[in-house]
């Protein structure tokens, strides 16, 4: 009996094999009917996988006949779903910049959504259930800020109140969906307006559309209350991967950070995740949907450094605690997190009336950079050439210095040289036309094309990293200025470096928003200046300097 049942499973499992290995012949025998490009058959396979599986059972149950006929009805059907999905070229001769090629991963959206993988694919957000989620499962953050008042408050002078409407992400935004026919729009919103994007509001003609017309027709909020304090899982390290959960146990539940949180609103769970900088690296490392390119690694760059090492986590320096209440009728606290969520971009803050806002970020950027002269000379000589070491640490950001949004985050010194009339006699690092000026001593990311071509704005061309020298955690930069000191310069000379950051330059806002529309604030971060004595001649070499 037990050699029989033996038998009996090996059949089946042999069964099996043979089912599944006809199946993919199969598949094979259809695309190639149907003449499907080959960077789509791996999307057909996984399709088919997932039909197997489900279907297996069944199929060995059905007449030889009746099995092939379901073989090729579900193959059509996985055909004409990729076939529906796939852009068309512009002409024949394969001439388009945007060819089928270039944007064919993208083109298994489709099918991510039939298997449940990836449900707003390229975008790696999820949901429990992977259900598109219901508008009304989300309150307006006002409905928080009743009880959480201060933290209210405090968040609307943030950026990430900010994160769906700020004008220059949505002027980028209008582009790369027109530029990528699309295919972008789930990958862009994700982390912009996670509730948006996971209640399926975001289309293309909502991401093509300004400011001011999506504010009045398909109002979202940027990442708010809501979004935050529903995620109850990460998938990964990148892309948005997390889960949102707005009614984990079958009503409104928030998760958060304290054991002991009670609400009479809502359900509260505890939550190690939002404790943990891995938290935040869901958004704030970024991929490349298409090229995969590493286009922001903020996580990566603070679990590389000694900061986590440390346990000195996002949190530590974005949410800094405070004594109060988290809210209105809880229990005075030690430490509640703070949520301005400062950064780094003051100008736009402040272009947007968040006037607290934009000067908590220039705190931080006066924090984060430092800027110190290097052994200067003791005296520097008229009509002779003279050099002078600038150093740059990076001494309170626990990620590169700058990080994030490599199109626009720039730092870089500004140097100059005076004499005692006041003539500027050397500079470098000024503005023209609109950004740094020609061999600028900056800090920056700089992303190019297939062909090694420099992007400014195009981020969704890109397929590599060209240069990066931005300044580590803890780390610095010493670079040298050499300038000829003219014969009829009056000392002492005045030598003066800053430090600036600014999130984008003038002439990508200008291209972008129209000319002038936004001045762009350059924030000093840091500044030092010194004195040096004018010699007209060259110390004469004793005995104790002659091996100089």
């Amino acid at each position: 009996m037990s050699h029989s049942r033996s038998t009996c499973a090996q059949l089946a499992l042999h069964g099996l094999s043979a089912l599944i290995v006809l199946w993919m012949i199969s598949a094979g025998s259809y695309m190639a009917m149907f003449n499907v490009p080959p960077g789509v058959k791996l999307a057909i396979v996984d399709l088919n996988i997932s039909l197997a599986t489900l279907f297996i059972p069944l199929f060995l149950a059905l007449r030889p006949l009746a099995r092939r006929i379901l073989f090729f009805l579900a193959c059509l059907l996985t055909v004409t779903l990729v076939a529906a999905d796939e852009p068309q070229s512009i002409n024949s001769q394969g001439n388009d910049n945007q060819s089928n090629e270039k944007w064919l991963e993208p083109a298994r959206s489709r099918l991510m959504h039939v298997n449940g993988g990836m449900p707003f694919f390229p975008h790696r957000a999820n949901t429990t259930g992977n259900l598109v989620l219901n508008v009304k499962d989300f309150d307006n953050a006002q409905v928080c800020g009743a009880c959480h008042t201060e933290i209210y408050k405090q968040w609307r002078s943030s950026m990430m109140s900010q994160a769906w409407d700020e004008p220059i992400y949505r002027a980028l935004l209008k582009r790369a969906s027109s530029a990528t026919e699309g295919k972008v729009d789930n990958f862009c919103t994700g982390c912009h307006t996670p509730i948006g994007l996971t209640t399926g509001q975001i289309t293309s003609q909502v991401n093509r559309s300004s400011v001011e017309d999506s504010a009045k027709n398909t109002p979202m909020p940027g990442v708010d209350c809501e979004t935050c304090h529903n995620i109850s899982a990460r998938t990964g390290l990148d892309n948005g991967a997390y889960v949102l959960s707005p009614r984990a146990h079958g009503k409104p539940t928030k998760f958060g950070p304290r054991k002991d949180a009670v609400s009479p609103y809502h359900d509260t769970v505890y939550s190690a995740l939002h404790t943990r900088s891995d938290f935040c690296g869901t958004c704030h490392n970024v991929t490349h949907p298409f090229s995969s390119v590493a286009v922001e690694r903020t996580y990566d760059e603070w679990q590389e450094s000694t900061y986590s090492l440390n346990d000195i986590t996002c949190q530590s320096c974005h949410m800094p605690g405070f004594k109060g209440k988290a809210a209105i009728m809880g229990p005075d606290r030690e430490e509640v997190a703070s949520h301005w969520f400062s950064g780094a971009n003051a100008m736009m803050l402040n272009h947007l009336g968040q006037d607290e806002g934009a000067q908590r970020a220039r705190n931080m950027l006066a924090r984060a950079g430092e800027i110190t002269f290097e052994q200067l000379p003791a005296t520097i000589v008229a009509g002779q050439y003279t050099s002078v070491a600038v150093k740059v640490s990076n001494v309170g950001a626990g990620h590169k210095l700058p990080t994030g949004f490599p199109e626009g985050r720039e730092m870089w010194i500004d140097f100059r040289v005076q004499d005692a009339t006041g003539r500027e006699i050397y500079r470098l690092g000024s503005i023209k036309d609109g950004k740094t000026e020609v061999n600028t001593r900056n800090f920056k990311v700089h992303i190019g094309d297939k062909d090694g071509n420099p992007l400014d704005v195009e981020v969704w061309n890109a397929t590599q990293i060209l240069s990066d020298n931005r300044i580590l955690p803890k780390g610095y930069d010493i670079g040298e200025f050499s300038f000829l000191v003219p014969a009829d310069a009056v000392g002492p000379l005045t030598l003066t470096a800053d430090l600036n950051y600014w999130p984008f330059s003038q002439k990508l806002a200008d291209y972008l928003l129209g000319k002038d529309k936004v001045q762009v604030e350059i924030t000093r971060m840091g500044n030092v200046t010194q004195s040096v004595p004018l010699s007209t001649s060259l110390p004469v070499a004793g005995a104790d300097t002659a091996h100089f």
